[in-house]
């Protein structure tokens, strides 16, 4: 069955990945009407979401925020299956770095890198950063479920010699990098909700008390890693910028999770800055009643 989804289901992607942009975003435009209008897809976590982080704002500034995010979300899902055939030319032009040069700093220090990002804006296109850098890239993601859809996001990122490894695979895949002598950057979507069994450290996110991801600190500090955050900003459709700024050369100096709550305040600027750009379909805030006493 697996199999026969992908048959099915890729010819209609790669039809989609080929569409000029301008007809690409009216597609985008239309998904919108499907997803938010007729189905709302989970519109009522999306609004859960923001009427807790967001208890100042009235009704219609949430319901403004919560039409432009998912207009945002539309145009993410088209542009991640743009990724399919999108000229490497073409992403240069819609995926600008504006201080490529901090990550050359580090290069010279011959330091491997942790690259801290919020599910913020876009990161879909993160991966033409390999044709700026000679680190080699790593990005930790969650395998999916269907192994040939699995396969076609492996073959996407390759494209820019990025290779996604599983949280599992990732300490292994690292310590035998460093033993190699090669430079590293591996990316990290850091800012979501990690179950409470395995929840390390809370504090506040969005003023509301939640459990912390804290896996790209502790790797950071085994391996020595340099710790950057990746900020990036929405110019127009299409259209990202995106800057860096690092957050500590040497890991092992600070506390642990000072890191982390540095990461996690600069994820929560972002969003004050553009609230709609943050993806409000998750269930962010879903263990705030549950903290621990020693919390």
């Amino acid at each position: 069955m697996q199999l026969l989804a992908y048959i099915i289901v890729y010819p209609f992607l790669w039809l989609i990945s080929i569409l000029p942009f301008r007809i690409l975003y009216a597609f985008s435009d239309f998904l919108y009407i499907f997803i938010y209008k007729i189905f709302g897809y989970r519109k009522k976590v999306v609004k859960e979401n923001l009427n807790l982080v967001f208890p100042e704002k009235s009704k219609e500034e949430i319901n403004h925020i919560t039409r432009k995010f998912y207009h945002h979300l539309c145009d993410m899902v088209v542009e991640s299956i743009k990724s399919m055939t999108i000229s490497e030319n073409e992403m240069k032009k819609r995926y600008v770095f504006t201080n490529v040069e901090e990550i050359h700093k580090l290069e010279k220090m011959h330091k491997s890198i942790a690259l801290m990002c919020g599910h913020y804006a876009s990161w879909e296109w993160i991966f033409i950063l390999q044709r700026y850098i000679k680190h080699k890239s790593y990005a930790i993601y969650k395998r999916l479920a269907n192994p040939y859809f699995d396969k076609l996001v492996k073959r996407i990122r390759a494209k820019y010699e990025t290779k996604l490894i599983t949280t599992k695979e990732a300490i292994p895949a690292l310590i035998e990098a460093k033993n190699k002598g090669e430079l590293t950057i591996n990316g990290f979507n850091a800012d979501q909700s990690p179950k409470v069994r395995k929840a390390y450290h809370w504090n506040e996110f969005m003023g509301i008390k939640v459990p912390i991801h804290t896996g790209a600190e502790m790797l950071a500090k085994k391996l020595n890693l340099a710790v950057v955050f990746m900020k990036v900003r929405k110019v127009k459709r299409g259209y990202y910028e995106t800057s860096f700024s690092t957050i500590c050369i040497n890991p092992n100096e600070y506390e642990n999770y000072e890191i982390t709550d540095i990461f996690m305040k600069l994820v929560e600027k972002q969003i004050h800055e553009a609230p709609e750009y943050y993806l409000w379909t998750h269930k962010r805030w879903k263990h705030r009643n549950k903290v621990p006493k020693e919390f």
